[in-house]
């Protein structure tokens, strides 16, 4: 009993502690663990679970757009990275290097891919030749190496597994129609599967991507009011693909450059479903998300019958992902860790509910206890899985929206960015001096200049020039 109760130990507030908070929910929600490579992590089935589920409900959202799957080489020749100076420039100071191959030096060295715009720029080069070409849709699915000096468990490793999708496009305006279409098709990934409410706007220069002409983000706010950049797509226009010579033949047989794109999402969404979600019992999963959706905990499982009627209760909700816990730990310990695993909705089920024809539904999101007839089990699982994803956003949503403020001026900007921890919204001439003098007094960075635009005031908040955007601005992960 000694070791039951320890497993299933209290974690950290996270009122009291937030970052400690969250790595006792990855851990002892055994998520990850910490590997022998220093700043890369372990992902354990309950997490890779988790990325699977994300990974499949993705990868169809992006096949009916007419995306194709593809897989490029993990190393990229020096030579090539150099072909864009603005994109090698970004990534340099995180780039990992190969220089040895087997015993002998390489003569040029390999990077390992910190992402693959010039892999995909030198196959296309090769592979477009005609507008009849156009327009190629690729993404692939992968890992990616970045050498970060801070780590932290899903939000940011040396190496990450992702998706990078790359599209190469005729004109100009198609290329700018993919990018905001693969935006928001996060952005509804997010709200509909991951119940996260998220911002859409553009980055500013300074926050925009290496190389790339414009940057489109979704910003989410985790529950200590940080904000979590969670997905971003980039419109190239046609940089990469003069520094790669991509050329196609139109139909005056003229030749022109393709206009480019590129988007992608990481395991960091796993950190973002978390830090939304979670309370001080550990994991809270939306239903569309979660691995299992519905535990079986058999009470008194020693008495006849008992596990039986379980074991026929996950049949009669095989239409839902379901598992029957019949270890032989104590009830009071199976409720703790399918709460600490974030499982939706909890059956109870033992010798006096049998003999009543019911069961006891617990909800992992708001612990209340409702007791259904076994005839009715099913269709009151299915009404409750689907009020607790919409119960999750709203909820998520309302914390958003209480942690979202305004300021006019820049006393009140820098007040409220130190006291209340949450998204602000404020006017921006556009400069970057005022940009990077903001960070400098606040540590908030531009999140986004949403999509939909308020006009606050006339003014910038940091000079008093006249103003052209309002922003969004927080600290961040």
């Amino acid at each position: 009993m000694a070791k039951d109760k320890k497993l299933v130990e209290a974690i950290t507030s996270m009122d009291v502690d937030f970052a400690q908070w969250y790595t006792d929910v990855v851990k002892k929600a055994e998520l990850i663990d910490y590997s022998s490579v220093k700043g890369c992590m372990v992902i354990k089935p309950a997490g890779y679970a988790i990325w699977e589920n994300i990974q499949s409900e993705l990868d169809r959202r992006f096949k009916e757009t007419g995306v194709e799957n593809v897989y490029m080489p993990m190393f990229i020749p020096e030579s090539l990275l150099e072909r864009e100076k603005d994109h090698v420039e970004g990534f340099a100071p995180e780039v990992a290097w190969v220089t040895h191959g087997g015993l002998e030096p390489l003569q040029e060295r390999l990077c390992v891919r910190p992402t693959s715009e010039t892999l995909f720029c030198d196959f296309y080069s090769r592979d477009i030749q005609s507008y009849r070409d156009l327009p190629k849709l690729y993404n692939q699915w992968c890992s990616v190496v970045r050498w970060e000096k801070t780590t932290r468990p899903f939000l940011r490793s040396r190496e990450f597994l992702w998706q990078e999708g790359h599209t190469a496009h005729a004109t100009a305006e198609e290329a700018e129609e993919r990018t905001k279409q693969m935006l928001n098709l996060y952005a509804d990934f997010c709200e509909e599967v991951l119940a996260m409410p998220v911002i859409r706007g553009q980055k500013t220069d300074k926050e925009k991507f290496a190389g790339a002409e414009a940057t489109y983000t979704i910003e989410a706010l985790m529950h200590d009011g940080k904000a979590l950049q969670s997905g971003t797509s980039h419109n190239f226009g046609d940089g990469f693909a003069k520094a790669f010579e991509i050329q196609y033949s139109d139909k005056e047989n003229k030749l022109q450059y393709v206009h480019q794109t590129s988007w992608g999402m990481t395991t960091r969404l796993i950190g973002a479903i978390i830090m939304v979600h979670g309370d001080d019992n550990g994991l809270v999963l939306p239903p569309r998300i979660a691995p299992t959706q519905v535990i079986i905990v058999p009470v008194q499982q020693q008495k006849e019958g008992v596990l039986d009627k379980a074991y026929e209760l996950k049949d009669v909700l095989s239409n839902f992902r379901v598992k029957v816990d019949d270890t032989d730990k104590s009830p009071g310990w199976k409720f703790s860790e399918s709460e600490m695993r974030g499982i939706p909705i909890r059956v109870e089920i033992g010798p006096r509910d049998i003999a009543e024809n019911q069961a006891v539904l617990v909800r992992r999101d708001t612990h209340e206890k409702i007791t259904v007839s076994l005839d009715e089990l099913g269709e009151k699982v299915e009404r409750l899985l689907s009020d607790i994803q919409k119960d999750m956003f709203e909820r998520a949503r309302l914390h958003r929206d209480e942690h979202t403020y305004e300021a006019l001026d820049m006393d009140t900007f820098v007040k409220t960015v130190e006291e209340k921890p949450g998204f602000v919204k404020a006017m921006w001439c556009g400069c970057q001096e005022c940009e990077d003098k903001i960070k400098d007094l606040t540590g908030a960075t531009s999140r986004c200049m949403p999509f939909q635009q308020e006009k606050l005031a006339d003014t910038c908040i940091c000079c008093g020039k006249p103003a052209t955007k309002m922003v969004y601005w927080g600290r961040a992960y």
